[in-house]
């Protein structure tokens, strides 16, 4: 599963489709705020009861999110031992160098600028998911 963490509907339906076209992707998940995406990772929430062990095999995370950006979502990602070893890609379109910075200061695994042009940006996607779901080894997930 693939947790995408997306506030724009046009990126999200984009996103979406770069990596169903192509991909043999079983599942996306899509929360489209900071908050949401906690309540995901960690069960709470409007995710209370969601079998927690099922973790995603990389967050997609957009930085400029309504109610928690998505650099306080991937510090507390990364301070909880449940999501601290998760791999995390920045999808985003923001270039500016303290984003990057930041992100990769707070555990980023990738940062990945979102193309602005419509065939550039299914491309990026799709090859953000082939390494991370084909090529990848992911850590094994922290014992209870």
């Amino acid at each position: 599963m693939i947790l995408l963490v997306e506030d724009d509907p046009r990126d999200e339906a984009l996103t979406l489709r770069a990596l169903t076209m192509n991909m043999n992707v079983d599942e996306v998940a899509v929360v489209r705020d900071g908050a949401e995406a906690l309540d995901f990772l960690f069960g709470t929430g409007a995710h209370a009861g969601r079998d927690t062990s099922v973790a995603p095999r990389v967050v997609l995370l957009d930085l400029k999110l309504p109610k928690i950006d998505g650099l306080e979502v991937l510090r507390r990602m990364r301070l909880d031992p449940r999501s601290a070893r998760l791999p995390v890609v920045i999808f985003t379109s923001s270039s500016e160098d303290e984003d990057v910075i930041s992100s990769y200061s707070l555990g980023a695994n990738s940062y990945v600028r979102k193309p602005v042009n419509f065939e550039q940006f299914l491309e990026a996607t799709k090859q953000v998911g082939v390494y991370w779901l084909e090529i990848n080894q992911t850590a094994p997930p922290v014992a209870k």
